[in-house]
């Protein structure tokens, strides 16, 4: 018999980029209320307690409440809010994370999807705090740009509204200066040890999907004889073989234009593409593209919903 997936919260950006990528499938059941009791409290706990496995893709509130109502019950659950990223007793739904993830993500009840910004952090920075390349007391600088359907419908709406003129706005637009992002704790959590917040500049660019993400290393926080080569072999060695995690090469002389660097180049897949560019004075560049929506929301949730499932990861997934 199939396992039944519901989706709680199927309407918006993210559930509804799953509920497409999954439609087809046929060696799972997707469950799905009529539209009349689509917001139903006992309706949604009922289809909770009913499935093998649930995506909430709900306000944190809201996807805590849930969450509650599965307790005594075999249901999984698969969360893609913030609520419960560092909670205990929860996996960090990133399957290239570290070695075990995969199969801590397989055996697990309870799993916590990534958040769009630090899957490309962490799938940056992890792999050479692990190898003892950049110490853990490394001041970082994050600065990233997305597309805008990364904040959810209201930033959607707000971007889309003829009225705001923000589709044609000719720069990128930074937010949350003034506070700490809400995706800090879990970069933070499973960077592998970074012991200081990271200075995180996020913005958001007049375009639906895709994401860019830079960390900027100056030579004087690098260890003696650490170079760009030597980070690229890193990533290179814990990303081989990755389906959807791609180390492209280092060139030199660096060979790029005005659009190598596109944030939607991985757009309507669950791919990622890290690189490494290092600069004569001896700093390095490290850069994650992926789509906000696909590796970096919906489709990493399904490859982590095949890997609980029992199913090939990249089943149904573009990349």
């Amino acid at each position: 018999m199939a396992p039944k997936v519901y989706i709680d919260g199927h309407v918006g950006t993210t559930g509804l980029r799953i509920r497409d990528w999954l439609a087809g499938r046929d060696d799972l059941e997707l469950l799905t209320l009529p539209e009349a009791d689509r917001r139903s409290p006992g309706a949604r706990r009922e289809m909770i307690r009913a499935s093998d496995l649930s995506v909430l893709c709900l306000p944190d509130d809201a996807a805590r409440e849930a969450v509650g109502w599965a307790e005594g019950c075999d249901a999984r659950i698969l969360d893609a809010s913030t609520a419960h990223r560092i909670a205990d007793g929860w996996v960090y739904g990133l399957p290239e994370l570290e070695p075990a993830q995969r199969d801590a993500i397989a055996s697990a009840r309870l799993v916590s999807n990534p958040g769009c910004w630090p899957s490309g952090v962490l799938l940056l920075l992890r792999p050479l705090i692990d190898a003892g390349i950049l110490a853990p007391t490394v001041p970082v600088t994050i600065h990233g740009l997305s597309g805008y359907t990364g904040g959810g419908r209201p930033l959607v709406e707000r971007w889309e509204d003829p009225a705001a003129g923000l589709s044609a706005l000719p720069f990128e637009a930074p937010y949350a200066l003034d506070r700490t992002h809400k995706h800090i704790p879990e970069i933070v959590f499973y960077s592998g040890g970074i012991v200081r917040e990271p200075q995180f500049v996020p913005s958001v660019g007049p375009f639906r999907c895709g994401m860019r993400v830079e960390i900027p290393l100056h030579a004087n926080v690098l260890e003696r004889g650490v170079t760009g080569k030597r980070i690229w072999e890193a990533l290179d060695e814990r990303y081989r073989g990755e389906p959807f995690v791609r180390v492209l090469p280092v060139t030199d002389p660096l060979e790029s234009n005005e659009h190598s660097f596109d944030p939607m180049a991985c757009n309507d897949t669950n791919r990622m593409e890290l690189r490494v560019l290092p600069h004569p004075s001896g700093h390095v560049l490290l850069m994650a593209v992926l789509d906000n929506l696909g590796k970096g929301a919906a489709g990493v949730a399904i490859q982590t919903l095949n890997l609980m499932l029992g199913r090939d990861e990249t089943k149904g997934l573009p990349g």
